[in-house]
Order: C-alpha cells, then sequence, then structure tokens
C-alpha cells in the first residue's frame, strides 16, 4: 500500500442508476484533498485486501470531495458487490491519491466522447471542465436502457451535445463507424467503457492519429504482435542487483519473490501503478496505458505484464 494513502470517510452514497453506485469521500477534518484533473482515479482498499481503481467523476475544481462512480459487476470479485451491499455513510476507508491515465489534452480544438455504461464516469469530469472553460464537445452515450444511465438527468441540460443511445429502444448497437465518419479532423477522441466499445472506436477511428484518440481501459487490452514468452535477465540499477526473469512470471513477481517492494495494483496491465523507468534495453509492451508515441520512446514499462526483447533490461530501481 502506498505510503500516502489517505483516510477518507464516506459522506455521501447515492443510486445514480440502476445499479450505479456514487461515492462521495471527504476528509474527517475537512482539509482540502490533493487536486486531480478530469480522467484521474483513485484506488479504493477494500476488506480482504481488495484494491480497486474508480475514476473520479466530480468537477476537478473541487478541493473538498472526491467522487467515484460504481458499477455493480455481475461477475464481481468481490469490489463492486462491497461497494454496493455493505459501505454505509460514515465508514472510513483508505484511498490512494489520484493518478490520471487518461489525462484531456486541454488545448484541444474539440472533444468528443464515447462512453459505454459505467464509462461515463471519467466523461462526466471531461464535460464539466469542458463546461466550465467553454471547450467545444460531443458526447455519445450508450446504454443498455435509460434506467442504467448515470448522470442522465445532469446531461439532458445538454440537449443536443449528447446523443444518448438506449439498446433496448433503439433495437440494436450504435453505429460508432458513422458518427466519427461526421467528425472534423482535429478533434480529440476520449472512450471509456465495455471492450467492444473501445474496440470499435479503435477500428473507425483509425484514420486520425494516435494521438487524437485516447482510451481507458476496463480490462487489459490485448496486446498484437507480442513475442514469444522468454527467459531474460533485469538489472536494477541502484540497488546493483540482477534478476533472472523466466518465461512463466512477470517482472513484478520476480521482484517480489526477492523481497523488493514495488507498488502495483491491478496487475493486468491497466492501472500503471507499477511504471518504472527503462534505462537500456528493449520492453516488449504488453499493457494498456501507454499510447504508441510513449511505446516507441521506451522509457518507462508496465512491469506487471510487460517483459523484454533484448536479453537484459536495465530498471531505475
Amino acid at each position: 500500500m502506498p505510503d500516502e494513502v489517505l483516510n477518507l470517510t464516506i459522506t455521501d452514497l447515492i443510486a445514480e442508476a440502476k445499479g450505479v453506485m456514487v461515492i462521495e469521500l471527504r476528509a474527517p477534518a475537512g482539509d482540502a484533498l490533493p487536486p486531480f484533473k478530469p480522467g484521474a482515479h483513485v484506488e479504493l482498499h477494500l476488506p480482504g485486501d481488495i484494491v480497486r481503481q474508480y475514476s473520479l467523476c466530480n468537477d476537478a475544481r473541487e478541493t473538498h470531495r472526491y467522487c467515484v462512480g460504481v458499477g455493480l459487476s455481475p461477475i464481481s470479485r468481490g469490489g463492486s458487490r462491497h461497494v454496493h451491499q455493505s459501505l454505509r455513510v460514515g465508514d472510513t476507508l483508505k484511498v490512494s491519491p489520484p493518478r490520471n491515465n487518461f489525462p484531456l489534452e486541454e488545448d484541444a480544438s474539440g472533444f468528443v466522447f464515447f462512453a459505454g455504461g459505467i464509462g461515463i464516469t471519467p466523461v462526466w469530469a471531461m464535460i464539466q471542465w469542458c463546461v466550465a472553460n467553454q471547450r467545444p464537445w460531443h458526447l455519445y452515450y450508450l446504454v443498455r436502457s435509460r434506467q442504467r444511465a448515470a448522470f442522465l438527468e445532469d446531461l439532458r441540460a445538454f440537449g443536443d451535445r449528447v446523443t444518448l443511445h438506449a439498446d433496448d429502444e433503439a433495437g440494436g448497437l450504435f453505429d460508432v463507424t458513422a458518427a466519427i465518419s461526421q467528425q472534423p479532423s482535429n478533434v480529440h477522441f476520449y472512450t471509456c467503457g465495455p471492450t467492444p466499445l473501445m474496440l470499435a472506436v479503435e477500428a473507425a477511428a483509425g484514420g486520425f492519429p494516435d494521438e487524437q484518440v485516447h482510451f481507458e481501459w476496463f480490462t487489459p487490452k490485448e496486446p498484437k504482435g507480442c513475442a514469444k514468452d522468454t527467459t531474460f535477465t533485469v538489472q536494477l540499477a541502484r540497488s546493483g542487483k540482477s534478476f533472472e526473469v523466466p518465461e512463466d512470471q512477470s517482472i513484478l513477481q520476480v521482484l517480489e519473490a526477492n523481497g523488493l517492494r514495488v507498488e502495483s495494483s491491478c496487475r493486468e496491465g491497466t492501472c500503471a501503478s507499477c511504471e518504472i523507468c527503462v534505462l537500456d534495453g528493449t520492453p516488449d509492451h504488453r499493457d494498456s496505458v501507454l499510447t504508441a508515441a510513449e511505446r516507441k520512446k521506451n522509457d518507462v514499462m508496465m512491469i506487471c505484464v510487460s517483459r523484454s526483447l533484448s536479453q537484459t533490461l536495465v530498471l531505475d530501481l
């Protein structure tokens, strides 16, 4: 657990939509919280050593509270089920400070958001930023039914800036390709939601520069063109230690087995908490966080899933 973990009090629990709970968290003494920008998430440390990442959905100008939206997963491994069934106002939770792997490009000419279901949570924070800063935006909000659409009442105020598609009313899925084909060439796309939506936007936006297309993945993205898993050596520049990483273990697992404490959380390459600087060697990037441009630099990697294309990797540890 990070040393700077916050102890926050649950001050409100809101049933925002069917299967969606919004948790409001504040410092017990009313102190200001560490600032965040739209797209940021926090980690909630729940009973049973369960740690889950949830996007902040409130206005980033607020310093007195964090709000996160949690969708009840039908295949919950304990996180969302505990939030929906066991949390109470007045409870104290350990919360890691905000981290942002989905930052808003504030100088963009315009913003087009695709939110699938609970993927609206980081997007709602982004929309509030756009409104406050008078920036052009449009939201495509894709849900199974209106009853499951969080923040729908707030979004109604924006009229035709919001396109709501409910599968049960439309009788089918939304045409992502048609929507993207109507967009000007200089907009930035931000997408958060289920994997099928992410893949549909990724395919339809293939003609736009990579730096204009942004994703927040719920589940690990299937890596493309990965090399075969082989044994390699990882050298730790600061400690001078060196370890062999076998084909059936991750760098993170090897370091932990040798008594090294490295910050980590999701162990799936989606949260970036285990990001480490690479000083030498070529990583085999298998995460769902880094952009194409960041991968080309090869100066950081997620050691929970990524491996090595070179025989040796030198890490800043």
